[in-house]
């Protein structure tokens, strides 16, 4: 699918199909919907319920790997705002499409599907997004044909909050992911919604395979990688919105620094000044009992929750 133009629109109504069922989650509706409640119901989340969460950062690998982590994060929201749905879920992803972008990228479909549920766009949203800031937001749909980051968190929205409609936002490492951030917050605020912010981004890649392996290939490696990884969460639990792109420039410690940003930056928009990361580990820690892997490569994984 080639890129939209700014304004464009379509004149039937459009649905985002699944593109990693199967991979990454599985493809089965039943399945998938036992496998999302299985994530979620395991989540042990008693002492994170002292207030009530607004946003948080979510991993989007395969459930194997991360999808207990996703599940932390968004269980302790839901039970922190008394399992009462919100009216929109702003899901801003990390960005693994080879082509250049220099703004936020929204989407043209009117909803989103996976294995067993649909998730209506807040096409309200994205609309005044693109009226009133033009210069951060485009809509592309190159930037959605083959995401994950979205679409992996959406059956995990759906089972909690059935019918939650949802805001894709595509934000990659720039600058302006603050502004995009903030914009957003006010379009929430003016139409007077209540909105979760998510940010879906993994942590350090490090090994090998991902041509990143400063401290060496091994146990030690890994342990430098986890550190690497502190060093961006140090920065999201003080709510430090503006440190968030600059630190995963410098020491490549996420793959959606932008969307981070942009999340922090929408809950400081709404007041929120607290971060508190739930649970942090990695791949060669989730998959030892599952799936053992040697200790040569790994991706970090952080349940943070904001409020």
């Amino acid at each position: 699918m080639g890129p939209m133009p700014h304004g464009s629109g379509q004149t039937t109504p459009s649905t985002r199909p699944p593109v990693v069922a199967g991979m990454f989650y599985p493809a089965d509706p039943d399945q998938c919907a036992a496998a999302a409640g299985q994530l979620l119901n395991a989540a042990d989340v008693s002492r994170a319920i002292d207030r009530v969460w607004r946003g948080g950062i979510v991993p989007h690998a395969g459930w194997i790997c991360s999808g207990a982590v996703a599940g932390e994060a968004l269980r302790a929201i839901y039970e922190s705002r008394g399992r009462r749905m919100p009216d929109v879920v702003v899901v801003f992803g990390a960005v693994h499409t080879p082509a250049p972008l220099a703004t936020a990228a929204l989407d043209s479909h009117e909803r989103w599907a996976v294995p067993g549920s649909v998730s209506d766009v807040r096409r309200e949203l994205s609309a005044k997004l693109s009226a009133d800031a033009p210069q951060m937001f485009v809509t592309d749909d190159r930037f959605h044909e083959r995401e994950h980051a979205v679409e992996v968190e959406l059956p995990l929205i759906q089972r909690l909050w059935p019918g939650v409609t949802v805001l894709p936002v595509e934000v990659p490492l720039i600058d302006d992911a603050l502004a995009i951030g903030s914009a957003t917050a006010k379009a929430v605020e003016s139409q007077g919604l209540d909105a979760v912010y998510l940010a879906s981004s993994d942590l350090t890649h490090y090994g090998p395979a991902y041509q990143f392996a400063p401290a060496g290939i091994g146990v030690a490696g890994l342990a430098w990688a986890l550190d690497n990884d502190r060093k961006l969460l140090d920065a999201v639990t003080a709510m430090a919105a503006e440190r968030i792109v600059p630190e995963v420039r410098a020491r490549l410690n996420a793959c959606g620094g932008g969307a981070i940003a942009a999340m922090l930056a929408a809950c400081r928009e709404r007041g929120i000044v607290e971060g508190r990361v739930l649970r942090h580990t990695n791949s060669h820690q989730t998959l030892a009992t599952v799936a053992p892997q040697r200790p040569d490569n790994a991706v970090g994984y952080a349940a943070v929750v904001v409020g």
